[in-house]
């Protein structure tokens, strides 16, 4: 015969096992109540509750709070190291705060609608997006029933969602500007797809700090996704180019590649093509993603501060929400959080030969 299976340890088992008041115990268990108990108490309340394998009921609690404490989380890619640490620095941010992050990736191809779907049915109070369409169902979906988000490495067009982003005409002009400084006037861009934002959005920075030194792009090789090998395959055209056309727009010396993916994709046209770097040709990233200092040659590149950049909008987010939640529905304004980058020279880098 099978054994009955054990019921649930309550508050009540917990107070009396402390030897504190249940209203205690409640206190002690809830993130948003528990800076309210001593730190005395609150140690053996939670001795208590791991001791006797109490687990907190969180549907009982959200329909009390009338919250469930969850946010999702929305990235196009959890593979790319750039959403990666976005995602690490949110949920730090959200644990901390006493909510439970809710990951979402959309390399799956999973439909839009069924996503948006999905997280509604989880009763969640808000989301932190960084998917990168410039057309995005799912948060047009999610703004209509209402769901608090916030934007993180894409900014808002229209101006009524806060967003955390990165300054890409400034990383852009850190990079024209280390490549001229070097003696390089003769600059390819590899770019973004145009179909993401910030594919655009690195490519007009780009053109405006080549402007900046009264320089034109001598080629510019459009990838259609963020990835290696895309990053490859738009590099071996540049190549191409640069060998069956004349004069000095053809012939450039370095490249300033959108992101690092595209940037290591580079790396492998240039060795397929018998070029060395930097003395043949000059590259430089955006992101500073782990493990390409360790790369032969280390990549130059701008650093970005992804991580926090994911903290700040959990911050935001949840300040919102709870702004909304006290003030009824006029909360909190939108805002803009624009971080600032650093330039990381190592050795993918250096004057072109004369």
């Amino acid at each position: 015969m099978a054994s009955a299976t054990p019921r649930p340890v309550t508050l009540r088992q917990v107070a009396q096992h402390a030897g504190v008041h249940v209203s205690t115990v409640s206190r002690a268990l809830d993130p948003e109540r528990r800076h309210l108990i001593g730190e005395a108490v609150l140690a053996r309340v939670e001795a208590s509750a791991r001791e006797l394998g109490f687990r907190p009921n969180y549907a009982a609690a959200s329909l009390r709070r009338g919250r469930s404490m969850s946010i999702g989380v929305l990235v196009p890619n959890m593979t790319n190291p750039v959403m990666g640490q976005i995602m690490q620095g949110a949920e730090t941010a959200l644990v901390k705060l006493g909510y439970f992050p809710l990951m979402v990736s959309m390399r799956s191809g999973a439909s839009t609608q069924l996503v948006a779907e999905r997280l509604l049915s989880q009763r969640i109070d808000g989301v932190i997006v960084a998917t990168a369409p410039q057309e995005d169902v799912i948060l047009r979906t999610l703004l209509e029933a209402g769901i608090h988000a916030v934007l993180v490495n894409r900014p808002d067009k229209l101006g009524r969602l806060s967003a955390v982003i990165g300054d890409a005409e400034h990383a852009m002009a850190l990079s024209i500007d280390h490549l001229h400084a070097l003696g390089h006037r003769r600059i390819a861009l590899l770019a973004g797809p145009q179909s993401i934002l910030s594919g655009t959005q690195r490519l007009n920075a780009a053109l405006k700090a080549l402007q900046a030194h009264k320089l034109k792009p001598a080629a510019v090789g459009l990838c259609d996704e963020y990835s290696r090998d895309a990053g490859r395959r738009a590099c071996l055209q540049l190549l191409a180019s640069r060998k069956s056309r004349t004069g000095a727009g053809a012939r450039f010396t370095a490249i300033c590649a959108a992101n690092d993916i595209l940037a290591l994709g580079a790396y492998d046209a240039m060795h397929e093509a018998g070029l060395a770097i930097p003395r043949d040709m000059s590259i430089v990233g955006q992101n500073d993603i782990p493990l390409v200092d360790l790369v032969s040659p280390p990549l130059t590149t701008v650093r970005v501060q992804h991580h926090e950049m994911g903290m700040q909008a959990a911050r935001i987010l949840i300040e919102e929400i709870e702004a909304r939640a006290a003030n009824g529905a006029a909360g909190q304004a939108s805002k803009v959080v624009l971080f600032r980058h650093e330039m990381v020279v190592r050795g993918s880098t250096a004057a072109p030969r004369s």
